[in-house]
């Protein structure tokens, strides 16, 4: 990991300077590790197949194994998905911005890469500053997948971060040691009644407690 590409970033209030830099790199293809509420994320240009496929190659993901995106609002998620159920309206107003990750029908346009060719696409407005602001600035989604090895644990800390993906990123925004613990809870919004795929931050009577 060089030192040369690492920024430090206030996770509260990151420098527009810092910001404007990483969603240039994004923009041109690069991939940048990003602090969330808990662990670092990789972000790449969610529409860029080639940086997609470099973020399967980083993390030796499966190529079966869909990534999520993180995107600046609900009209965002929109231009992304065939339709919004009204049920998963109201877990959007509940939950968003927040640690729930929805997974919808795509449209048919989004590249096969990034869906895995499952026609689905998970999505998630994120609650801290400095996806938020890069989703903004680039007005584009971003993955938002966890920057660790398919299968290992997550990364809370930049100096624990496995060299196999530090050496092949583009930028490091260095918040300090996160809080760590559970990912997003996954909710599946393609059928008739919410279904959770993985119960993580937010706890599954959580969700199922705003349609009583």
């Amino acid at each position: 990991m060089t030192v040369d590409k690492i920024r430090k970033i206030d996770p509260v209030n990151p420098l527009p300077d810092i910001i404007c830099e990483a969603a240039h790199v994004i923009k041109n293809g690069g991939i940048v590790l990003f602090p969330t509420r808990c662990l670092y994320g990789l972000g790449a240009d969610a529409f860029n197949v080639d940086a997609v496929n470099r973020v399967f190659r980083i993390k030796q993901r499966p190529v079966n194994k869909p990534l999520s995106v993180l995107v600046k609002d609900i009209k965002a998620v929109e231009k992304l998905v065939q339709y919004v159920p009204a049920y998963a309206l109201q877990i959007m107003d509940c939950f968003w911005p927040g640690k729930v990750t929805i997974i919808f029908e795509a449209k048919a346009a989004l590249p096969v890469n990034l869906t895995a060719g499952t026609g689905k696409i998970g999505i998630r407005i994120p609650e801290h500053t400095v996806p938020s602001a890069l989703a903004n600035m680039l007005n584009s989604p971003i993955t938002g997948t966890s920057a660790n090895l398919s299968g290992s644990p997550g990364c809370s800390v930049v100096s624990d971060l496995e060299p196999l993906i530090a050496d092949k990123l583009d930028l490091i925004l260095d918040a300090g040691r996160l809080k760590g613990g559970a990912g997003s809870t996954v909710i599946d919004v393609t059928g008739d009644a919410p279904k959770i795929l993985r119960e993580g931050a937010v706890p599954a009577k959580d969700i199922f407690a705003i349609f009583k």
